[in-house]
């Protein structure tokens, strides 16, 4: 079985000897770059299976170097970001990233939020959706929760299957509101909030300490599977 090939984007030697010492012994191949022009240089050449992207580039930004990947590639986007950096975060998400760590970061989160961004992408069935014990009926509109039938209004059933298609991804607030609500209602915040607390006061053990559909502050949301 072939290992799966990241590349790594960043413009800092110590972040590149890190990864290039920690992701092989993981089971990954690791390509680097070190600008946003050599990154696209590289996936002219050979898609990698995942792309980890500093945002805070000299030359070419990240968040223009993740819009050009987006114009010909669906290749999952890992941006790297800076403490406090929530406007970069979103932007990144909005453009189409998969998924975001802030700097300074441990190898085990970024390995974590690896692994289900390419779980997400092998597992998605175009007809049945299924993460963790979370089963979504597409065509039928029906959703079961660990063995459980939960009736769910078209909007909350909605939500949830762009969050559970999603799982493991931050999802913006703008991305979920335009996409069940269209895009006239991506500033309506407050309004996504009351249908996100619905959905947790119908598929969540306890609503109060949500452990499926949990905030990212500012950002949105991410629904994240048992395991």
């Amino acid at each position: 079985m072939s290992k799966p090939v990241v590349l790594v984007v960043d413009d800092e030697p110590q972040i590149l000897r890190v990864m290039r010492a920690s992701l092989p012994i993981r089971g990954y191949e690791v390509l680097t770059a070190t600008s946003g022009e050599e990154a696209l240089n590289e996936l002219s050449k050979r898609v990698p299976d995942l792309v980890i992207l500093d945002l805070a580039m000299p030359g070419m930004s990240g968040l223009e170097v993740c819009r050009r990947i987006r114009e010909f590639s669906s290749v999952p986007v890992i941006v790297l970001s800076a403490k406090g950096s929530e406007s970069d975060k979103v932007a990144a998400l909005d453009l189409g990233a998969d998924d975001y760590v802030t700097k300074p970061f441990g190898m085990d989160e970024l390995l974590a939020r690896a692994r289900a961004v390419l779980r997400r992408l092998s597992a998605q069935n175009a007809g049945v959706i299924t993460v963790g014990d979370v089963t979504i009926y597409v065509d039928e509109r029906r959703v079961v929760v660990a063995g459980r039938e939960i009736h769910l209004t078209p909007k909350e059933f909605d939500v949830l299957k762009y969050l559970v298609n999603n799982a493991g991804k931050v999802a913006t607030h703008r991305a979920l509101l335009q996409t069940v609500w269209g895009w006239q209602s991506t500033d309506q915040t407050e309004y996504l909030r009351v249908f996100i607390n619905q959905l947790r006061r119908k598929i969540e053990p306890d609503a109060g300490h949500p452990r499926y559909i949990v905030t990212e502050p500012w950002v949105g949301y991410r629904f994240v599977p048992n395991e």
